[in-house]
């Protein structure tokens, strides 16, 4: 189990006692462990395993959480929030999916309307019943019935980036096999898309019984669902949160294709998908006398390709596609242009180009933050505390932000083989100000402009704060742009085709944010932005030293977008970097 797992389910314990209307203490006690181990750099896994006493080192965890946390590396679960689900009824937990709508407000609406379900509280909200309670109001119950609708849009879906790691170590257990020949991801993870809904792995092997009988008896696996000769589904204990409903585990279902060998290119191309992508290798198939399917390329019985995935895009006149851009959208026309990019990745990233420190709600120095940098072999960083609007992390004003660029200079000088740049993450206020004055913005070496308020204001309301960032002479890029969480909140509503433009005639750049959770641009608005040459930036959002090691995710988004080296700014030197800048 990954320490974010585990820090996960202690979160969901406190969120169903507060529900529950526990003691304050208790509640908090459990908070602050889930912060405390989804910072911890150390495997809980290996700590237990070497020695289980080594918890209790661990800054804030006591003999009976040290207990916990062993009990639940061990069994998989967390035995007092198992207690609770029991209590709770689960759609009063997803509606902790609603944002806006924390703990207490889904006490009150559980306690005292006694609402269980999510269609009463649809109908409670649009009564007026809910806003009839203390604290709440007619603006909360349009908030529940937003948020409402966006749970409907969603399904159970886990983010790439707990899904991948597990079902890699799978991979790499299943290929370990005597009598399995080949294993490969299939389905959205091999084309790594930003949340998943469920796994796919594709085996050849001699034995297929061998690997179907490892499957189930994995200590990982809950139950076994279906199983015949070719084919067999499971379902795992939760390993990690599904982003909704409610955040909470989620029990991931996984399908292992077993075929021989001599079919495994085709049947890998088959389930890799996407849907759409295959309807148009299929078309363009037939129209050259052949038949696709997942057990090869034929000419009436006459197998044309099948053993791989090459040789099957060679055979309808297309060089080999990357998983990742497999969408149906202009991925053929550039394979038949010959134009189909080198995909950038994660080695060729020298800068990053948000990051936080302890100055605001970070949770390391500026030096570790800058030796963490060294370790990850970055060449450039730009150290990016918030702005003062962002009380909640403790925002800059302009007197301390200027002490903290002070204290920057001055430490960095000690880091003579790294650049190190004096930045902010300054907020765009409702009324389309900037949270800081020029004259402030003026001795930055890099601003950021980011929505973090207001993201439901109007879009006309909404690109007017942002064109007005764009023009400012002092913003050098537009940071997570929608300002999306996914799964708990929708971006803001932009009109892209004029920010796009502004953005591209003032020489102001735009971020892929790595966050697993934000991933913002998305891949279809990092295209649009490619298309008009606007350089692209993937940063962290680094809150601690590990944050930094979330770039991968947004590689893999830009990869989706069809970005090469050349696209994305922070590949270049920093030299260079520093010449982009207007």
């Amino acid at each position: 189990m990954t320490n974010a797992a585990i820090a996960g389910m202690f979160s969901d314990l406190a969120d169903l006692l507060e529900i529950e209307g526990a003691n304050a203490f208790r509640i908090r006690a459990y908070r602050n462990a889930s912060r405390t181990l989804d910072s911890l750099t150390d495997s809980l896994e290996a700590i237990v395993a070497e020695d289980p006493g080594k918890l209790m080192q661990i800054p804030g965890i006591g003999k009976d959480l040290a207990l916990k946390i062993q009990l639940t590396i061990e069994t998989g679960q967390l035995e007092q929030l198992e207690q609770m689900k029991e209590k709770i009824p689960p759609d009063v937990v997803r509606m902790l999916c609603i944002p806006g709508i924390g703990p207490k407000k889904v006490a009150v609406l559980f306690r005292k309307l006694h609402l269980t379900t999510l269609d009463q509280l649809k109908h409670a909200a649009q009564t007026g019943a809910i806003s009839q309670q203390k604290g709440f109001a007619k603006k909360t119950e349009q908030i529940i019935l937003e948020g409402l609708e966006h749970l409907e849009q969603m399904g159970l879906r886990m983010f790439l980036a707990d899904a991948k790691p597990f079902v890699d170590q799978m991979v790499q257990e299943l290929a370990g096999l005597t009598g399995v020949d080949r294993v490969c991801l299939a389905g959205s993870v091999r084309r790594l898309k930003e949340t998943v809904g469920d796994l796919d792995i594709l085996v050849a092997a001699s034995a297929p019984d061998q690997a179907m009988d490892y499957l189930a008896n994995h200590p990982q696996t809950d139950k076994v669902l279906a199983r015949g000769e070719t084919k067999q589904r499971v379902r795992f204990h939760p390993f990690a949160r599904t982003i909704t409903p409610g955040g909470s585990q989620v029990a991931m279902e996984m399908d292992l294709r077993v075929v021989p060998e001599e079919s495994f290119g085709a049947a890998l191309q088959y389930f890799t998908g996407s849907k759409e992508h295959n309807i148009e290798t299929r078309k363009r198939a037939s129209q050259r006398g052949f038949k696709l399917n997942e057990y090869g390329l034929f000419r009436g019985e006459e197998v044309v390709a099948s053993v791989e995935e090459k040789d099957i895009y060679a055979a309808i006149d297309l060089p080999w596609i990357p998983p990742e851009i497999r969408q149906d959208r202009n991925e053929f026309h550039l394979a038949e242009a010959g134009e189909i990019p080198d995909l950038v990745e994660l080695g060729q990233i020298r800068g990053d180009l948000h990051m936080h420190t302890t100055a605001t709600d970070g949770r390391a120095t500026i030096e570790e933050m800058i030796e963490a940098a060294i370790e990850r072999k970055l060449k450039y960083i730009a150290i990016t505390d918030h702005s003062k609007r962002v009380t909640m992390a403790n925002g800059l004003d302009a007197t301390r932000l200027r002490a903290h660029w002070e204290n920057i200079r001055s430490i960095r000088e000690q880091y003579p083989e790294i650049e190190v740049l004096c930045g902010i993450e300054c907020d765009i206020l409702e009324d389309a100000t900037l949270d800081l004055d020029d004259e402030v913005l003026a001795e930055a070496d890099f601003v950021i402009a980011v929505l973090h308020y207001g993201l439901k204001q109007p879009k006309d309301q909404i690109t007017k704060r942002l064109l007005n960032a764009i023009k400012n002479p002092h913003v050098h890029m537009i940071g997570h742009l929608t300002g999306r969480l996914l799964g708990k909140r929708p971006g803001a509503e932009i009109s892209f085709e004029d920010v796009f433009k502004a953005a591209a005639d003032h020489g102001v750049l735009m971020e892929i944010n790595a966050h697993p959770s934000r991933l913002d641009l998305n891949e279809i608005h990092a295209a649009q932005a490619k298309e008009l040459g606007i350089p692209i930036v993937i940063n962290t959002d680094a809150h601690s030293t590990t944050g930094l090691d979330v770039m991968q995710w947004g590689i893999y988004q830009a990869r989706r977008a069809g970005l090469s080296a050349k696209d994305v700014a922070n590949t270049l030197t920093a030299k260079q970097f520093r010449k982009l800048l207007r």
